[in-house]
């Protein structure tokens, strides 16, 4: 028994040098002022960007965590790179894994806590579970890699290693039980943020920024391409020249919906309502995408009044019409409905609708 507490005895001894050394280094290497990062200069060009970016004002131990924690896990994950470093085996370009992803979405919100509750409640806000064990759509369209474009771009493998099984039959589930939660389009699929920008104000002033105002602090918007590893800046994003049979439709010069087009893409042939594209037709031809859906929640409740007034030239209230706006159930798709929709012998007069409308009004 003595020998066998002896033993115990170095182990755990070894056991906490070990943990000392790898804490020790890891702190090293992971100052929260940003100095210990640089130190490695495969991180000197991304310590560079952050230097002229929005969240220049922001320790790198914020958004990424502290080496000063008892997550002996993290530690070791440390200490692995640190091996690989010194042994010249990290990759030419270093990536967030989709762990370290979730870890810094949740943390995206300790500054921006009104944007993160919003995308947390919208559709873009919905986890793998949601995404890839869908019924309805697993049965109709057979899930591939390409899926991983837009839901899952940060996810460290292929859609084989994900899902089981890969047809229309199922019943699917997810391969790592890990993910079920996991967000599949988190904050870092729409913004770069260590491109060159402005600083947000202290956190003591930031409730004070609204409306208008917070345009200009936003960070810059970029696309996480999955096939190269890196985000593309929205001035580099192609909007596309739609089509509508024969004729090609009016696009917004707003650069910020290329975003949108890169998930909520036509077919070959750019055809409007092709594939999921969600191109506007008819009366709201032209305008942006962000023109009625609110970033990050994407609602569109009292976004008509932005707009026009509440009364249309017919003189009905426009959030009651016929459309999909009022109900999912309508057969006029509030991005392609048309006047003729309603009425194929020409739009009545404001005049003309009120007379007709009184006439048919009951009477006492």
């Amino acid at each position: 028994m003595k020998r066998l507490g002896r033993v115990l005895l170095v182990l755990a001894v070894l056991a906490i040098g070990g943990v000392a050394v790898m804490a020790g280094m890891s702190g090293y290497y992971g100052g929260s002022d940003g100095s210990g990062c640089v130190r490695c200069h495969e991180i000197r060009p991304m310590a560079n960007d952050w230097a002229w970016s929005a969240h220049r004002n922001v320790a790198c131990s914020e958004c990424h965590g502290s080496s000063f924690t008892a997550n002996v896990r993290m530690h070791l994950k440390n200490f692995i790179r640190m091996r690989l470093h010194r042994n010249g085996e990290l990759p030419e370009q270093i990536q967030l894994k989709q762990p370290d992803m979730a870890a810094i979405v949740e943390r995206c919100g300790a500054c921006h806590a009104q944007q993160h509750a919003d995308w947390q409640s919208g559709p873009h806000g919905v986890t793998y579970s949601r995404i890839f064990l869908d019924k309805d759509h697993n049965a109709n369209q057979k899930l591939m890699d390409d899926c991983l474009r837009c839901h899952g771009m940060h996810y460290d493998g292929g859609i084989r290693d994900l899902v089981n099984p890969l047809d229309r039959e199922g019943p699917w589930q997810l391969i790592d039980a890990v993910m079920y939660d996991e967000p599949a389009t988190p904050c870092l699929t729409c913004h770069s943020v260590h491109t060159e920008g402005d600083p947000l104000p202290s956190r003591a002033k930031r409730s004070e920024v609204v409306g208008a105002e917070q345009d200009t602090i936003t960070p810059s918007l970029a696309f996480f391409d999955r096939r190269g590893g890196e985000p593309v800046p929205v001035p580099q994003l192609p909007l596309p020249a739609m089509r509508d049979g024969d004729r090609s439709v009016e696009i917004s010069p707003d650069q910020r919906q290329a975003l949108c087009y890169q998930c909520h893409a036509p077919r070959a042939g750019f055809q409007v309502f092709s594939g999921d594209d969600r191109t506007p037709t008819g009366v709201h031809e032209g305008i942006s995408c962000l023109a009625c859906h609110a970033r990050h929640g994407m609602t569109t409740r009292a976004s008509c009044a932005e707009c026009h007034p509440r009364l249309s030239n017919c003189g009905l209230d426009v959030e009651k019409m016929d459309t999909t706006f009022r109900s999912l159930e309508s057969a006029h798709n509030i991005h392609s409905v048309s006047c003729q929709d309603c009425h194929p012998r020409g739009v009545p007069r404001k005049a003309e609708a009120r007379s007709a409308r009184a006439a048919s009004a009951p009477r006492d």
